[in-house]
């Protein structure tokens, strides 16, 4: 059952975007092992066929409101986005609480976290709206941990991978191949989860994984600072619209080098 959807994300809501076109929104489910996954899939209303895709994965609350919003908003714009659920059909965290309890497995055990992914890539690419050849990943938080970890398997179908105040740890699973896509990490330069050293240690290796890689670190911005809902400055967690508003214009330029111009809507911003 298909619906139309508003754009109603927690998420990146500074800057200014082309005007929106209406999106239509369905779920997606897949499997990986026992476990059966439901995404979601934004698309303009009204476009067919496939076209370029966006892969987009969720923070540690699990695909809630606010990454649905992201996603309708990157159809918005005129792409494909394939929200992936990286914990269970029904499986779904608090936005606003503490979700260690969801994530912590799978950090723990990067295997199965790279084994989710890949299973909702395949589920991805056998969907009729998505273009195959013009693919990218990205993600908030956690999800930008799992664009790097999807990256990290070296797969040449995605051409790009986007950290948005993501974690970096490798995943430890074997030497590293080489990195086929070209990644963008978007920092908060003061985000305790992610220090400094983290961020030296990821650029040395992506150097390493050959990759053809960029960060853009802003200055004075912490964790979270897409949220718009969020404000723990105690914690290291707060929102920045300049950063805001920086790495959404960053997400736009990379996506369209990477997979190419979005169908409709492009050069109004």
């Amino acid at each position: 059952m298909e619906h139309r959807t508003g754009h109603h994300s927690s998420a990146s809501i500074a800057g200014t975007d082309p005007a929106l076109l209406p999106v239509t929104g369905r779920p997606l489910d897949y499997a990986e092992g026992d476990t059966v996954f439901e995404g979601y899939v934004a698309r303009p209303e009204g476009r067919r066929g496939p076209a370029a895709t966006v892969l987009l994965c969720h923070d540690w609350s699990g695909l809630n409101r606010s990454m649905m919003g992201v996603a309708d908003r990157l159809a918005g714009l005129g792409y494909v986005c394939v929200a992936l659920d990286l914990y269970g059909k029904g499986v779904r965290g608090d936005e606003a609480g503490d979700n260690a309890a969801l994530m912590g497995p799978l950090m723990a055990d990067r295997a199965l976290l790279r084994r989710r992914l890949l299973a909702g890539k395949e589920a991805a690419f056998g969907a009729a709206e998505v273009d195959a050849s013009r693919v990218a990943v990205m993600g908030y938080c956690f999800g930008g941990l799992c664009a790097l970890d999807l990256a990290r398997t070296g797969t040449a179908d995605v051409k790009g991978a986007i950290s948005v105040h993501g974690g970096f740890a490798p995943p430890g699973l074997g030497p590293q191949p080489p990195i086929m896509a070209k990644v963008l990490i978007l920092h908060g330069w003061e985000d305790p989860i992610a220090p400094p050293e983290g961020l030296f240690a990821l650029a040395a290796e992506l150097t390493g994984a050959q990759a053809d890689w960029q960060v853009h670190a802003y200055g004075h911005a912490m964790h979270a600072f897409t949220a718009a809902s969020l404000d723990f400055p105690e914690r290291g967690i707060r929102y920045d619209a300049n950063a805001d508003r920086r790495s959404w214009a960053a997400v736009r330029l990379f996506l369209a080098e990477v997979i190419g111009a979005p169908t409709g809507g492009e050069g109004r911003g």
